[in-house]
């Protein structure tokens, strides 16, 4: 069997993309996307009718919503899994707007006729976004945290009972290379394989039931080192790798019964912010990621305004 073959034997693998063709190449089990890839995905040519379909509205906003959700719709019929789609980005510290835009996106897949058991919302981890993760699980909507760059996001998210989390690999590799020098580290001294590989642990070690899904990959290698994780969100270029890679693949990271006597104390708001205000990396990344994410938004803004 090639890498990929191997890995998902191991590991729940998840296409990093909202790319018709790669996800019918590669099979994954679940698809995520963001406003990046939402952006991507609008400039190929299998999405073309649902750009004009979207510019029709005549409303911007309602337009990039639609134009989201369709888009996911199409993955939802190529994946058996979950579809991750992500709220905007500007909403990342009102939660009361992010539970507002979920259940508006959840309205419109059902519109589509995909049930919200198919669907998963994307939220900053903010702690507003750990708060409307807290609202949308209690109303059976389940959430995907993102743009995790630390173990106190990580806890605070399980805490507020989120199906899932997106510990960032790549993302923080980038933030030490760039901070100390450092021109490349080995999978096993890499700070963004290191980072995800401890909240794995904690996880399981505390019994947490949140899914962890490494995500933000920058090698092959960082892949492999996390492999047996529950899930990996990989992006096509480097789901090609593996798939042309014939090298045993061992498995890095193995479930282990949980072994704390008691319930960690719930992380407070302020033991949340002081975490973040303490962690430069996270910090800096946490808001880059939502920046990033914005102004991605805006170029989709920007595109929909146009004429075909």
């Amino acid at each position: 069997m090639n890498a990929l073959e191997q890995l998902k034997q191991m590991t729940v693998v998840v296409a990093d993309t909202g790319d018709l063709e790669a996800i019918r190449q590669y099979q994954p089990q679940d698809c995520t996307t963001n406003p990046s890839l939402i952006l991507k995905a609008a400039g190929l040519s299998g999405y073309a009718h649902l750009l004009d379909e979207a510019r029709a509205l005549g409303d911007v906003e309602a337009a990039i919503d639609q134009l989201t959700v369709r888009i996911g719709t199409e993955l939802t019929r190529l994946v058996p899994g979950y579809v991750s789609t992500e709220v905007d980005a500007r909403l990342s510290f009102d939660a009361d707007a992010m539970v507002e835009k979920a259940r508006h996106l959840i309205a419109l897949y059902a519109e589509q006729g995909v049930g919200r058991e198919r669907i998963l919302i994307k939220l900053a981890t903010t702690w507003e976004g750990v708060e409307a993760a807290r609202t949308l699980e209690a109303e059976g909507i389940r959430c995907n945290l993102t743009l995790v760059f630390s173990q106190e996001q990580a806890v605070a998210a399980a805490q507020a009972g989120a199906y899932l989390i997106s510990p960032f690999v790549g993302r923080i590799t980038d933030w030490y290379k760039k901070h100390t020098g450092t021109a490349e580290y080995t999978p096993e001294q890499d700070p963004g394989v290191q980072s995800v590989r401890g909240i794995y642990r904690h996880f399981k070690t505390h019994g947490y039931p949140t899914v962890v899904m490494g995500a933000s990959f920058r090698s092959a290698a960082q892949v492999r080192a996390l492999a047996g994780c529950d899930r990996l969100t990989v992006s096509p270029a480097l789901l090609g790798e593996l798939a042309a890679d014939t090298d045993p693949l061992a498995q890095a990271l193995t479930p282990v019964p949980a072994t704390a006597t008691a319930t960690e104390p719930t992380l407070t708001e302020a033991d949340f912010r002081w975490a973040l205000a303490a962690n430069p990396m996270a910090n800096e990344k946490l808001a880059e990621g939502i920046r990033g994410f914005h102004e991605d938004t805006e170029k989709l803004r920007a595109l929909l305004r146009t004429q075909a």
